[in-house]
């Protein structure tokens, strides 16, 4: 119950909420977004690319951006691909009844691993907040532990 809840299309309408990541290749969480349930995929990509911050980088500026950004089918629309090409990323989006999502999965499992990462916290296994923001602030909470407990090692 709350904002940001919406009846899940695959738990027989229960109300609940979407965790949105965008992940660097080591698995790092870089943006994080919520969204409900019900909501399309599609729907989050833009805001949790522009909520990347700026990476120092050991030679020259900051990079603001990544070079490429691996997603599943469910970000295929020709809108999404055309704003990430005006930034200057390449979309590595396989395509929606052309493609095969198992060359995807290479780069894919990375985000699937983060994300049972944050299921391993019962705060965001099952939502007991009303308040949107006190669910993002936990989920944050937790992304900065598992960047923490990563980089530490």
């Amino acid at each position: 119950r709350g904002q940001l809840t919406g009846p899940n299309p695959t738990d027989r309408g229960k109300m609940g909420s979407k965790i949105h990541l965008v992940v660097d290749r080591a698995g790092l969480p870089v943006s994080v977004a919520i969204s409900a349930a019900n909501t399309h995929d599609s729907l989050a990509l833009q805001p949790l690319v522009m909520g990347i911050p700026p990476v120092r980088s050991p030679r020259g500026p900051r990079r603001r951006r990544p070079a490429k950004l691996h997603g599943d089918k469910g970000y295929d629309y020709p809108h999404l691909r055309r704003w990430l090409r005006e930034r200057n990323i390449v979309p590595r989006i396989a395509r929606r009844g052309v493609e095969n999502s198992q060359r995807l999965g290479r780069h894919r499992w990375v985000v699937e691993r983060t994300m049972s990462w944050l299921s391993g916290c019962r705060r965001l296994h099952r939502r007991y907040e009303r308040k949107p923001e006190h669910f993002l602030a936990f989920t944050a909470i937790a992304t900065s532990l598992i960047n923490h407990r990563r980089l530490t090692k």
